[in-house]
């Protein structure tokens, strides 16, 4: 077996941070069995030139650089849906799912509407672009105005994936939407939810922002806050005896440090639930000669590392930076595709 076939093994569920339809194929050799996108491997795709004569043969149609956008989107989601569809077949719903984001520019810094109209248009858009597609997960943010919507989102059978979510409040706010949203829809058959929480970026913060940590403690930050949400959900839904697994994702499982092995997150994290591991990342685990993963999940650091890490991380303070720049990572991905599809019709017309 090789070493992602083994950490599938170990009961992660690997999920491909990527709907390019080569990688896809590629990535069920090992066992993938879901995928996600945003718009940064959107734009990826089409500036590799794949995808010209699908762009050309839209712009001839007149239809302008938003509508190509999402139109792209939604037919590069709805192919990685084809290919995953056997596993939520045979999973009754509780895998083989791809992502589809709603559109970042409702958390633009420019957006005129207000908190309480961005919900409503989320609901808008999840509605819209959900229709019709089993296992097609709709990606909303743990923003306020992405909070704001998720409980119609879940009432209305949506099927949700809450991500950019950095802390056990956000969390929780977005589980307990979640949970009051299904309770009113007729029935729970159908109830999948999953909460993406990233990892890496917060060991990137913590040692800009918090250099006194232990050498123990520093680059730890990040699995501990994830190993501890993730112990929270379990615990929450467990005794609620649903049909369907209610899972974390674990995102930003890339390093961000070229001196950390590659594997690092990806393997203290193996167990459970759900990896979206960038394609680099995964090409990287599978040269490792000889590479095993058991479940590690559930391994807590030391105590005097937590104790270290509770005593000197402002978890607030943390969430409130990333959040700042996460929102940012966020919307300009949206406005670089929306750039690079105008720069498609200048030299494809």
């Amino acid at each position: 077996m090789s070493p992602l076939q083994l950490l599938v093994a170990t009961g992660t569920k690997l999920w491909l941070d990527s709907v390019d339809p080569d990688l896809i194929t590629a990535s069920r050799l090992y066992g993938t069995t879901g995928a996600t996108s945003n718009p940064i491997i959107i734009s990826d795709l089409l500036k590799s030139g794949r995808f010209d004569q699908t762009l050309v043969e839209l712009m001839s149609a007149g239809l302008d650089d938003n509508a190509i956008a999402w139109r792209m989107t939604d037919s590069l989601v709805t192919n990685a849906q084809k290919s995953f569809r056997e596993v939520f077949d045979r999973t009754n719903g509780n895998d083989g799912y791809v992502s589809f984001e709603l559109d970042p520019l409702l958390e633009d810094a420019n957006c005129p509407l207000s908190v309480p109209e961005r919900s409503a248009r989320y609901i808008e858009l999840g509605q819209q672009w959900s229709a019709g597609h089993a296992n097609r997960m709709i990606k909303v943010p743990a923003t306020d105005a992405g909070l704001g919507a998720i409980e119609e989102l879940c009432a209305a059978g949506i099927t949700l994936n809450i991500t950019l979510i950095f802390s056990s409040r956000q969390y929780r706010l977005a589980r307990d939407a979640a949970w009051r949203g299904a309770q009113r829809r007729s029935s729970l058959a159908n109830f999948k939810s999953v909460y993406s929480v990233f990892v890496s970026r917060i060991d990137a913060y913590t040692k800009k922002h918090v250099p006194e940590l232990s050498a123990a403690a520093q680059g730890q930050v990040g699995l501990l806050n994830a190993q501890r949400i993730w112990t929270e959900n379990r615990d929450f839904w467990t005794g609620k005896n649903l049909p369907l697994q209610q899972e974390m994702i674990f995102a930003s499982t890339g390093t961000k440090d070229p001196s950390e092995s590659a594997d690092k997150y990806v393997a203290a994290l193996a167990g459970s639930d759900i990896q979206t591991n960038p394609p680099a990342t995964n090409a990287a685990i599978q040269q490792m000669a000889g590479k095993t993963f058991v479940r590690t999940v559930d391994r807590l650091p030391p105590a005097e590392v937590m104790a270290d890490i509770d005593a000197k991380v402002n978890f607030a303070k943390l969430e409130a930076f990333l959040m700042e720049e996460g929102l940012k990572k966020f919307a300009d991905p949206q406005k670089a595709l929306l750039a690079s599809i105008a720069e498609k019709r200048a030299k494809l017309s």
